[in-house]
């Protein structure tokens, strides 16, 4: 009878380990583990970021929020020298970035004047996404996938604090900035 019980309780736990593994693996991996790939094509490890805070953005050149990019470089000149890296991903999975890599830097340094840098295209969310966006997500308890263009994930100088804020929430918002000086406070200057 106990035997009868066990089986599908045995079952279940089969089922679910290799996802809480995951996700437990997740937690335990920061940012410095992952690289993107620049605009232009070379190699953009997240390792050369360590000990700093990063605003990671995923970008769109026909959203109705693309302005977000004059606040975006507006943060990156007033926080860079503090330990701040904004870093756009332009991605097409709101139908919103058809372009090709070299028509979105133009656009972006053309139209907005960035100067952070940028990723080339990905995908932020479902299987396809970038395995930085899949990290964010595992570690947010699977609520960090983007629900829109300038989704903003602000991940600690520890590389492993993630915070999320919605498109709604614009570079300049109260609560992002609180959030980023927040975050730069935590930074510890240089010992001599």
């Amino acid at each position: 009878m106990l035997k009868k019980f066990m089986l599908p309780i045995i079952a279940m736990a089969m089922i679910l380990a290799p996802s809480i593994i995951l996700a437990g693996a997740a937690k335990r991996q920061k940012l410095s583990d992952f690289a993107f790939t620049s605009i232009d094509g070379s190699p953009l490890p997240m390792s050369a970021y360590q000990g700093k805070v990063v605003l990671i953005v995923n970008t769109a050149s026909f959203c109705g929020f693309t302005r977000q990019y004059e606040g975006l470089q507006a943060l990156w000149e007033r926080y860079q020298d503090q330990g701040l890296v904004v870093i756009g991903v332009p991605s097409n999975d709101f139908r919103q970035e058809p372009d090709g890599e070299e028509k979105i830097a133009q656009f972006c340094k053309g139209a907005f004047g960035v100067t952070f840098p940028l990723t080339e295209k990905v995908s932020v969310k479902g299987d396809s996404a970038h395995a930085i966006y899949k990290w964010i997500n595992a570690s947010l308890d699977g609520k960090g996938e983007p629900g829109w263009n300038f989704h903003k994930f602000l991940i600690g100088a520890d590389g492993a604090s993630v915070t999320s804020f919605s498109t709604r929430v614009t570079p300049q918002s109260p609560e992002l900035t609180a959030a980023i000086e927040r975050q730069l406070a935590e930074i510890s200057p240089p010992k001599s």
